[in-house]
């Protein structure tokens, strides 16, 4: 589904060491002039380092994983993951199937989603679910709609709305999920996070990627986050509604229908 993206199975990690929200331990089996990281818990879950960094990591530790027999058995271990440390608890929301066909990929899971496990639960998801033009049976349908966000967990509050996503969870779930999501024929990137992670660095901001919208297909459809803290950039940005919503509902509406 993307560059990012190969056929081994290996955990990354996004960033910088500082990403890991730890002290990383320098491994000793680097090449010159790269920084390999184990992670904190000396399990190694990634390497942080540029493409030249193609170190042997100790023998006690896996750098990879195997490829889930079933999404249905990953899915499990996604839900049970407890990486984190979060002050609200563990609670990984994510919805898929391999039928699906719109991969929807946000940012993280606020309070109110956090509470019911329900993806999109919440005044954001509403307005989101008016600019696709689906009701919330539709917009539920895993085998049409695969909703996986950049965090998985609710990562809690900061002094002006929520914390930024974990930076553990892509690295760590997004190319086991996406290697069972075959039939995949369109991406929703919402929000800076998830198109900086995805998107070329072709030096747009989000709304110069937004209003280039058709510059990204057929694989992504980059949008704005429908947060109510959006409302002023949405009445700043009339093209929006104007143009970029209709053509959205149209494209969608052709890929899961």
């Amino acid at each position: 589904m993307s560059s990012r993206q190969s056929k081994k199975q290996s955990i990354t990690v996004l960033g910088d060491a500082d990403s890991l929200h730890c002290e990383p331990t320098l491994t000793k089996n680097c090449p010159p002039n790269t920084n390999c990281y184990l992670s904190c818990d000396n399990t190694v879950l990634s390497r942080n380092a540029g493409p030249s960094c193609n170190a042997e990591l100790p023998p006690n530790a896996e750098s990879s994983r195997e490829i889930t027999s079933s999404l249905s058995d990953l899915l499990k271990e996604v839900r049970a993951c407890t990486l984190c440390p979060l002050l609200n608890g563990h609670r990984p929301v994510v919805q898929a199937s391999v039928s699906a066909r719109l991969l929807i990929i946000g940012q993280a899971p606020g309070r109110k989603v956090h509470e019911s496990g329900i993806p999109w639960n919440d005044p954001s998801g509403d307005r989101l679910r008016a600019w696709l033009g689906l009701n919330r049976e539709t917009f539920y349908d895993e085998t049409r709609i695969a909703i996986v966000p950049m965090g998985l967990c609710y990562p809690g509050k900061g002094k002006s709305g929520d914390l930024p996503p974990r930076k553990e969870c892509a690295p760590l779930w997004h190319e086991l999920l996406f290697s069972h999501l075959s039939n995949i024929q369109l991406t929703l990137l919402i929000g800076s996070y998830a198109q900086n992670y995805y998107l070329p660095k072709d030096g747009r901001n989000l709304t110069s990627r937004v209003h280039a919208w058709q510059a990204y297909l057929p694989q992504y459809f980059p949008l704005v986050h429908p947060s109510p803290r959006n409302q002023h950039w949405l009445a700043k940005n009339h093209w929006f509604d104007e143009e970029v919503v209709p053509a959205l509902k149209r494209r969608v509406h052709e890929v899961i229908f």
